[in-house]
Parts: structure tokens; sequence; C-alpha cells
């Protein structure tokens, strides 16, 4: 089945991509997405933009080249009490809020320590993904992750980026592998994220596609073939 969005991209912005909007919704149009989010790094990343970024990008058009644009971001988590690096008054006026740990910006703890980053961001009302759970330097307990995601209708993340042989996530396979198995147990949707840091990467999730197929997991739980129910499942629109 096609995939109509993708909700994880960045821009020239993020300091380490290499892309402008305007080029990255041309090549989303090019594919047939009908919705990216531009989700550039938080302010705590090193060389990243600024806060005032961020409360701007309300100057953006919603469509741009066809494709529906979310202003969003991708937060760092900074702590093992899931203390993150923008405030609640631009939050607020963003269309998606992905959260993620970065090593640049927390160094990884114990299993406990990891989970409970995961366990307490989440309770933030307008975190809306967890970015790259499957991350293999940050040990953590997936069934513990997983039903807190259940229980504050946060969507975990399958992220193509992760499952890039040789990457610097290498090893995330297995980890997202369990989620998917979860996830079909109890028939809760997950996202594919491209995290594209150039713009042909949006809307490529090969690597995603083949592990997908592998655990014959079904299409009505991968919200990226319906926009408008993805949309309807993020945490302010519940």
């Amino acid at each position: 089945m096609k995939r109509l969005m993708d909700t994880h991209t960045h821009s020239v912005a993020s300091g380490h991509a290499y892309s402008t909007v305007d080029e990255n919704l041309r090549w989303a149009a090019e594919k047939g997405l009908e919705l990216v989010a531009l989700t550039d790094h938080a302010p705590a990343m090193k060389d990243t933009t600024s806060h005032a970024y961020f409360a701007n990008l309300h100057v953006l058009p919603q469509e741009l080249h066809g494709v529906r644009l979310l202003k969003g971001i991708e937060l760092n988590i900074l702590d093992f009490d899931g203390r993150i690096d923008m405030d609640e008054a631009v939050l607020s006026r963003l269309d998606l809020v992905i959260a993620s740990l970065h090593m640049p910006c927390i160094k990884p703890g114990s299993r406990a320590e990891n989970t409970r980053a995961f366990l307490k961001v989440m309770e933030n009302p307008y975190v809306d993904i967890i970015g790259h759970p499957g991350d293999p330097r940050y040990d953590v307990d997936y069934r513990e992750v997983f039903r807190q995601a259940q229980e504050t209708g946060t969507i975990l993340e399958v992220n193509n980026a992760s499952l890039t042989p040789g990457g610097f996530r290498d090893g995330s396979r297995e980890n997202i592998k369990e989620i998917l198995l979860m996830s079909m147990e109890a028939g809760q949707p997950v996202v594919l994220g491209s995290d594209a840091h150039f713009y042909t990467g949006i809307g490529d999730f090969s690597f995603a596609e083949t592990l997908l197929q592998e655990v014959d997991f079904p299409e009505e739980l991968i919200l990226n073939t319906d926009p408008e129910k993805f949309l309807a499942s993020l945490k302010r629109k519940r």
C-alpha cells in the first residue's frame, strides 16, 4: 500500500542536514506524498538552530507544492526525568512534536534510567512521537516503553535511517522488531519516519519496509497510509 506521508524530516536549519524546506517539499510532491512534517533538531543539539526559528515557523505555508506541511520539532531528551529543550509556549503552537534520545545531549545511563527518560517524556502532553526508540546505545525495557506509549497515546516510530546497514544506530533492527511484534499483538499503530537529512531520503522507508514484510506487519497498523487517521491520533486531537 502506498505511503502518503513522512513525519520525520530535517532541513538545513538542523545544521547537519543539507536541503531547504522548498527542496524537501518539491521532492515530496514528486514522490506523491500528501503530508510532510518538518522536524528540525531543537536547540540543545550542537550546531542546530535557535528558539526563534521554532517560534517563527508559523510564517511557513500550510501547503507547499501541493503537499501539506506540518510545522514540528525533534526535541532532545535532556535527562532521565524527561526534561526537554523547548518551552510550552512554542510547543503549543506546533503541529507535531517528536522527542528523542541523542548522544550529544544525553549520555546513555542504566537500563532503568534510559527507560525512565522515555516514560517521563511521554507524560508530556505535547510529545506525539518517540523518535528512533530502537537505538541500541540506549538499553531500555521495551515492554515498559510500549505500555506507557499505549497509556499516554504516544506513537512509537519505525525509523528508516536507524535501519541503514552500517549506520551509527546499527543494531536497532532487533529492538524495532520487538516493538513491531508488541504492536501486532496489541493492535497498536506505528508510524514510519525517514529521518531524512537530504531531500532524496524523504518518503524512503525501504529498510523499514523490509522489516515490516519480515514480521508480516498488518497494513492497517501503519499510520502512513492515512494522513487523516494519523492527524486524528495526535495527542491534542484525541
